[in-house]
């Protein structure tokens, strides 16, 4: 039998589903060897069915999100989050620690609305069995990642910094140049994407497991002449939740 699977959100941009829309000609034969149950952006048909796979885009910011997303773990033999609202919490973690959700409600709308918690990633409230990086994620890191799936596999986590593909491609070290950029301390995947085009890496995919601290990596920024301070406030836009980064103020 095809595997069921399920591609679900919670709170973001739902650009990752858009980027799993963009595979296209290669969507088309995964498609063929699976059974789409739900997919949020690509049909309003929502089956409540037991799922093989569940791959879940967005952050938890409501109880009722919490509920929800416990009921997908408990459905699901396998739950993947994608992106880095759902492996880190996203952008709308960033006033975490600063500023309550009941301030926020009061200050942007004028009142309290409805209840929201801190933005937290999936593995705050549940079993996550893989995480894909990445704001958006990759596409062809999405295809990897499905034939391991689809072949009984759990895929190895990438244990390596940005720094190494800018390496292999011979990029120019943007840290050489005095900007801050984020590559020694984050995630690789992503080909260098940002620091290929001269731009800083700003560390979207999250924080190396295991080996990455921030308080040896600032050392590294100092010595380039970049203050610790400005790299914290760097590092909150994708990573506020981050142990190390909590207690920051912006």
């Amino acid at each position: 039998m095809k595997p069921k699977i399920g591609i679900l959100g919670f709170t973001g941009c739902a650009g990752c589903q858009l980027m799993i829309l963009n595979l296209e000609d290669e969507l088309l034969d995964i498609f063929k060897r699976i059974k789409l149950v739900s997919f949020q952006m690509a049909s309003s048909e929502m089956k409540d069915e037991k799922l093989d796979i569940a791959f879940v885009e967005g952050s938890i910011t409501t109880e009722e999100q919490k509920k929800e997303l416990e009921k997908i773990r408990k459905k699901s033999k396998i739950l993947v989050a994608i992106g880095n609202c759902a492996t880190l919490g996203g952008v709308q973690a960033l006033s975490n620690g600063i500023k309550s959700s009941r301030e926020m409600m009061k200050e942007v709308y004028g009142g309290e609305f409805w209840r929201l918690m801190d933005s937290k990633p999936l593995s705050e409230f549940v079993e996550v069995d893989f995480e894909l990086f990445g704001c958006p994620i990759e596409k062809q890191e999405f295809l990897e990642m499905i034939r391991f799936l689809l072949r009984g596999f759990i895929p190895l986590k990438r244990d390596y910094p940005v720094c190494l593909e800018c390496k292999l491609k011979d990029n120019e070290c943007i840290l050489l140049e005095k900007r801050i950029c984020l590559g020694p301390l984050t995630v690789a995947g992503c080909g260098a994407r940002c620091p290929s085009l001269g731009l800083e890496c700003l560390g979207c995919r999250g924080v190396i497991e295991g080996e990455a601290r921030l308080e040896s990596a600032i050392k590294i920024f100092e010595d380039a002449g970049v203050s610790a301070e400005d790299v914290k406030k760097i590092f909150r836009i994708f990573s506020a939740n981050y142990p190390d980064i909590l207690e920051v103020k912006s």
